[in-house]
């Protein structure tokens, strides 16, 4: 047997080519696979005898060792460097596993540093700090062995009733890509020997399902799921080298995605240009069969999904074990296809550099878990995270002098609901809730061993950095008031006589998020109404109705449609799901220890009614022809996208656009002043939106094209200088062809979608093809 796979002088490529000719078609397959990390286990501890069974031909990955277990890192380490130990030790060629995990809102793992939701992090508006998290997650992952993370969620989420919302980076394109290629390069890091593959998910169209139901079908045509929906993997691809890619559960236009050649082969690889790795979500090789009924048989559904270019199985082998086995041995599979995924998953291996150092200092591991700079970090994107929707008469920031503070609701003190459905240990609750779990993990209270908690990190909840940030004098009572769901009333008189004593009411509601059935947001929990479940508006209502002085702080990754909060509560903060120092950073914000700058990444809208409501409709969209309303409302949302305030107010002033006339391969600058006239610093987020007025097809009635944050002193000014590129106008014309088409652009700048400050004008002067994602994103330069 040539060994010429070892040689490290010679390219990822080749050395993954040369381990292919060596291997067995059975060794091929194990390939294809992966093995839940608590099938490896006897008594809390690595098994050799179960080792011997399921990996005695070596295996593609390890299903979340982190993510499925009570480990502590460096238990999580230690139990990583045996399974590579007994693979390097016991098997013919030796090749290592790869780990996959979760890092949705951080790793998700014990004792990890859990960040704000993803869509709070969206809030941010801010690529570097998303980086920076990324990096984060990048240590600590790679400190346990762990290689391969199912994140981030590029979807774009234009229907709030869809449970997973919370999960994504919002409703518009360009944000997500510019968010999602500085995730996947913290992530990643500058070279993926020391770093952690990226999982871009989920191809495609996921995020506007029928009825916001999870894993229905999505409606979308063909230039609209090119040029909004597959936008965000294009530019994580072409910016960042993003390594792996998750298949959604959705089919579009009859096509399932984990089975769609057309959607996982022509669309991603020959259109987009990926080469990286397809692994599978979830069990979606099986749902072929039993869910969207386009195979007969198990064996069917695996081989349509090989074929169409899926090459792992996540999370573990079912239908490319023994099913696919069967159907290469009657002639139904041709091996070409398994040689095909085989490859891409050497190479992606050779790549992470797994071969020569796959074994971790397990004893340092908890050097890199949640260190005062991570939580800090973690602090920050929280305040960051957090949108300022309505501030009337100026009632925040409070002072910490205030007298009496009363802090109501039910998200006011309770740690669990700081937790999105992807944080740990939320998104662990099917495995250690009553009746035990689908991956053999038995409830138990004790801490250690592969026993599932639930262990949640250090939390700050509200209630606790209220307190931590009042002075000596001030007095702080709580009161639940009532639970998130439920009809339980019995606590609203104790709300309403806390609010009365009260100079001052905060009062936190919110939701739930996770996978289980007593959640009201998350994976698998789809909404009709978007409205605060249980009693929760009618707690809002008690206390507002004592005339106390009142901030609401929405806790949840729904999407609440909130139009007689906004109507009758002075001060309101969308908080989303902040994460352990989730309490700390709204405190920071509630007492002006800092300005909010959040910004919405989604339209809030007004009721469900609205759904869906989406700030970058296409001309002819957004309103009823001839009158404009619904005939009981506005179709307006409720707040637009970009929305957020400040402490202070911003002035915009001077915009400069040259040259008035660009080729379609040329560039703009754009250019304007931008001045902090109150007496608070603060940050704002400049927003450059572009519509084109004339076109040959439809196009949207305006679109994010940049945006840039801006701190600043009282009193100060800063310019701003957008570059852009004339290619973030292409769009796909009647002959399907990615295009730039000549005639004037409108731009417009200013501080959401709606409050547009500054407009202008360019004219693009000739045509260009190209494809997606090759555009330039926006530069941004302050002066």
């Amino acid at each position: 047997m040539s060994d010429t796979w070892r040689d490290e002088s010679i390219s990822p490529a080749e050395r993954a080519k040369a381990l292919l000719d060596a291997m067995t078609l059975d060794e091929k397959l194990a390939q294809l696979g992966c093995v839940w990390s608590t099938a490896l286990v006897d008594d809390d501890a690595f098994c050799a005898d179960k080792a011997r069974s399921l990996l005695s031909q070596g295996v593609g990955e390890i299903t979340r060792i982190g993510g499925g277990s009570g480990l502590r890192p460096a238990e999580v380490a230690s139990f990583t460097n045996e399974i590579q130990r007994f693979l390097r030790d016991e098997t013919r060629l030796g090749i290592p596993a790869l780990v996959h995990e979760e890092s949705c809102a951080g790793f998700l793992a014990r004792d990890a540093t859990q960040f704000p939701q993803a869509i709070g992090m969206a809030s941010t508006w801010d690529p570097a700090l998303v980086e920076r998290v990324g990096q984060v997650i990048r240590e600590q992952m790679v400190a346990v062995g762990a290689r391969h993370t199912l994140a981030p969620v590029l979807d774009v989420a234009r229907d709030p009733r869809w449970g997973r919302v919370e999960e994504t980076l919002g409703e518009d394109p360009y944000l997500i890509a510019r968010l999602g290629v500085a995730y996947v390069r913290g992530v990643q890091g500058e070279d993926l020997r020391e770093g952690v593959a990226a999982t871009g998910k989920h191809f495609l169209g996921y995020g506007f399902s029928e009825g916001g139901l999870n894993h229905a079908p999505a409606h979308i045509g063909a230039r609209e799921l090119r040029e909004v929906f597959a936008a965000p993997f294009a530019a994580a691809i072409a910016e960042a080298g993003l390594a792996t890619v998750m298949n959604a559960y959705n089919e579009v236009d009859g096509l399932p995605c984990a089975g769609s050649r057309a959607i996982l082969d022509d669309l991603l690889r020959g259109e987009l240009g990926f080469e990286g790795l397809v692994v599978a979500d979830y069990f979606s090789v099986a749902l072929l069969e039993r869910f969207h009924r386009v195979a007969g048989s198990l064996a069917e559904a695996a081989r349509r999904a090989l074929e169409a270019g899926l090459d792992m199985e996540l999370p573990q082998a079912d239908g490319y074990g023994a099913p696919l086995r069967e159907g290469l041995r009657n002639g139904d599979v041709d091996e070409a296809w398994v040689d095909r995924s085989t490859l891409r998953v050497l190479r992606l291996k050779f790549d992470l550099g797994l071969f020569e150092t796959v074994l971790v200092d397990a004893e340092r591991a908890p050097e890199v878990f949640d260190t005062p700079q991570q939580r800090a970090l973690a602090r920050a994107a929280g305040r960051r995270s957090i949108v300022l929707l309505r501030n009337d008469g100026d009632l925040l920031p409070l002072s910490p002098d205030t007298a009496r503070l009363a802090v109501i609701g039910p998200a006011a003190h309770d740690v669990r609901l700081l937790q999105g459905d992807y944080h740990y240990p939320a998104h662990l609750e099917m495995m250690y809730a009553a009746g035990g779990s689908t991956q053999g993990i038995a409830p138990h209270p004790d801490d250690g061993g592969f026993r599932a908690g639930p262990y949640y990190p250090e939390t700050v909840t509200p209630l606790d950095g209220i307190r931590a940030a009042v002075s000596d004098g001030c007095e702080v009572r709580h009161a639940a008031g009532c639970e998130i769901s439920g009809d339980e009333r019995r606590g609203l008189d104790e709300a309403r006589d806390l609010a009365g004593w009260a100079d001052v009411a905060i009062v936190c509601v919110g939701g739930r998020s996770g996978l289980s059935a007593d959640c009201t947001t998350g994976e698998f929990r789809d909404a009709s109404d978007l409205g605060l479940t249980g009693l929760q508006q009618e707690l809002v209502e008690v206390i507002v109705a004592t005339g106390t002085p009142t901030v609401v702080v929405l806790v949840s990754g729904r999407v609440h449609a909130i139009p007689w909060i906004a109507e009758h509560v002075p001060a309101v903060l969308e908080a989303w799901v902040p994460g352990e120092e989730g309490g700390a950073a709204i405190a920071d914000l509630l007492f002006g220890v800092e300005a909010p700058s959040g910004r919405l990444p989604v339209s809030l809208p007004r009721s469900v009614g609205q759904v869906p409501a989406y700030y970058n409709h296409k001309s002819g969209g957004g309103r009823s022809m001839m009158l404009g309303d619904y005939i009981d409302g506005s179709p307006k949302p409720l707040f637009p996208f970009g929305h957020g305030l400040s402490y202070t107010e911003f002035a915009y002033t001077d915009l400069e656009i040259e040259p008035a006339s660009v080729p379609a391969d040329g560039e703009v600058r754009i250019a304007l002043q931008v001045g902090n006239t109150g007496d608070r610093a603060a940050e704002e987020v400049v927003q450059l939106y572009l519509r084109d007025p004339v076109a040959s097809l439809t196009r949207p009635v305006k679109q994010l094209a940049g945006f840039a944050r801006v701190a600043l002193e009282p009193g100060a000014t800063r310019r701003v200088t957008f570059t852009l590129d004339p290619g973030q106008l292409a769009f796909y014309d009647e002959a399907m062809e990615l295009a730039v088409e000549p005639g004037e652009v409108e731009v417009h700048v200013g501080a959401s979608s709606e409050d547009l400050r500054l407009e202008g004008a360019f004219a693009i002067t000739s045509g260009r093809r190209l494809s997606l994602g090759e555009a330039r994103a926006t530069r941004a330069e302050l002066g």
